[in-house]
């Protein structure tokens, strides 16, 4: 008795050979629409996928990999410790959207911390095996040895947000200055005169991008300098707390305060809430990445919304295309694909 058009049944899985057979095509074209190339017309394309339908053709995914040298596995590697990893929003909406983008694929998705220097060297032996196609790398410090690295071992890389100005990896971003600039734009708007600003780490491109932002809105609003309305954060809410803590020991004239994260933000209000200082009435708190922090404190917090989720796709998006046509960074070059997406203020009852 035959089933599928002529295949008996005990004959094995069905061929690529069998698929284009039945398609009318060549085994060529067949691998094409598989892999999804666009090179195919809609017609052809349609005549495959209805001949693997009917053949019940199933790729043999670890044979393709086998053949193209891929592993079909992506790592996301975060250069940071666990506890900071599972605190803070920012990463879970980034995996999400890692994860979205490669629901409906065959990539396996790697989780990897390396926080620490036993993690990072642990890291550079299992990269330098290849087993991985690709590494999208989150929250990466401006001397992280790791984008060299992967630089070094040819491995199609996209970093979320860049070192430098002169990045040679892929990036994808938040519009970080703009970002800052509207923060403070606002408060000065509400008629606030003394804005200070938690940053985040001095070693994070963004986080001096926002820095750059706050600047140039109190400048361009007729606002002296005054570096005393600055102090260092982490993106952390102790880090938030103590520089909040340290701003009114030195400015207690403050009226506003603009934090380089919503965590932040929230170790801020803390130390604004011991020291007596209510909010928004005496002084006004904004945060940055409108994550579910900010909807939850009390007052709900104004933020700058990032599309983190967007981020994770768009990496994910340009992770592909440097694995389907690899090449390498040339040292000194600007990088190939950088992705900046806007952000919007999203403001509530703490300013």
């Amino acid at each position: 008795m035959a089933v599928n058009g002529g295949r008996s049944r005990g004959a094995g899985r069905p061929t690529l050979e069998e698929v284009a057979a039945r398609a009318g095509v060549g085994r060529g074209t067949v691998s094409r629409v598989i892999n999804g190339s666009p090179r195919v017309s809609d017609t052809t394309r349609a005549a495959v996928e209805a001949a693997v339908a009917e053949l019940g053709y199933v790729p043999n995914t670890a044979a393709r990999a086998l053949a193209a040298n891929r592993t079909d596995a992506i790592a996301l590697v975060v250069p940071e410790p666990e506890t900071r990893f599972f605190a803070e929003p920012y990463f879970s909406d980034m995996l999400r959207g890692v994860g979205a983008e490669i629901s409906d694929s065959e990539l396996q998705l790697l989780l990897i911390f390396a926080g620490s220097d036993r993690e990072r060297q642990r890291l550079a032996r299992y990269l330098a095996a290849h087993r991985v196609d690709g590494v999208l790398l989150v929250s990466v410090h401006a001397d992280d040895p790791l984008p060299d690295l992967l630089a070094q071992l040819e491995i199609p890389a996209v970093i979320s947000g860049p070192r430098s100005a002169g990045e040679t990896l892929a990036s994808v971003d938040s519009d970080n200055y703009g970002g800052a600039r509207s923060a403070v734009e606002h408060l000065l708007s509400r008629g606030r005169a003394r804005v200070a600003h938690i940053t985040g780490a001095p070693d994070v491109y963004g986080a001096q991008r926002r820095v750059d932002g706050y600047r140039d809105a109190l400048r361009e609003a007729g606002h002296a300098e005054d570096d005393g309305l600055i102090e260092p954060g982490d993106f952390t809410e102790e880090g938030g707390h103590r520089a909040m803590a340290e701003l009114l020991r030195r400015r207690p004239d403050l009226d506003a305060v603009f934090a380089a994260s919503d965590v932040t933000a929230a170790g801020a209000r803390r130390a604004l809430r011991e020291a007596g200082r209510r909010i928004p009435e005496d002084v006004a708190l904004v945060g940055y990445d409108d994550s579910v922090i900010a909807r939850h404190l009390d007052p709900p917090l104004t933020s700058v919304r990032q599309p983190i989720v967007e981020m994770g796709r768009a990496m994910i998006d340009l992770l592909l295309a440097e694995i389907a046509a690899p090449r390498p960074p040339v040292p000194g070059a600007p990088a190939r694909s950088r992705i900046v997406l806007p952000t919007e203020l999203v403001v509530r009852a703490s300013s």
